[in-house]
């Protein structure tokens, strides 16, 4: 008589593991559709940042213009740095913002950057004469820029903390699930651990 083999029983997992394992499938799943497009774009920049050879779409322009401000850019002997910001801007269409603003008793200066743009304005306090230099660069160097979060404003350094934390639980969720893969898992963690003493060897030899 033969008999029949029992069918083998899967242990079921535990609510803890498998309350895991959903959020973190979902977590991976919505943070890479919104890391998609960082990966991407700082993937391209990295690469344009790293090799400053490559000279396309480097071209740059340079302006210089002079003038005098209207009377009331000093205030009781103090430079009214709103005014003569906004004169500037309207009278030259500058962009950016006000990055930097000094002055002393023979001359005061003024900035304006974005990235990949720069307006330096040098003012002569006896009688408020101007010199205005305006540098253009390439859409390159905008892309670099905005690759370090120089320059761009309140909002684009929002959007660089955003793709860091999306990123992150992209990296993380990932190895999470890596774990609940009983065939690849001790291949997942040498992996990880290997490249990650590869990244802090290479990182300690880049520091010198």
């Amino acid at each position: 008589m033969v008999s029949k083999a029992e069918p083998s029983v899967r242990k079921a997992p535990h609510p803890l593991q498998a309350r895991l394992y959903t959020w973190a499938r979902l977590v991976h799943l919505y943070a890479s559709m919104v890391s998609l497009l960082v990966v991407v774009f700082f993937a391209a920049t990295g690469l344009l940042l790293n090799h400053p050879e490559w000279t396309f779409g480097g071209a740059q322009t340079e302006q210089a213009y002079t003038g005098t401000l209207p009377p009331g850019w000093q205030s009781g002997g103090q430079v009214d740095w709103l005014k003569t910001a906004e004169t500037l801007r309207a009278r030259y269409g500058l962009k950016g913002s006000v990055s930097d603003h000094r002055n002393d008793d023979q001359q005061a200066s003024l900035s304006f950057r974005a990235p990949g743009y720069a307006a330096d304005a040098f003012i002569q306090m006896k009688d408020g004469s101007y010199s205005l230099r305006v540098v253009q660069q390439g859409p390159v160097a905008v892309l670099g820029d905005l690759h370090r979060g120089r320059d761009a404003g309140a909002a684009w350094s929002w959007v660089v903390d955003l793709s860091g934390v999306f990123l992150l639980l992209l990296a993380l969720t990932g190895f999470v699930l890596s774990l609940f893969l009983r065939k690849t898992r001790k291949a997942a963690v040498i992996t990880a651990l290997g490249g990650a003493a590869v990244v802090l060897w290479l990182m300690e030899r880049a520091a010198g």
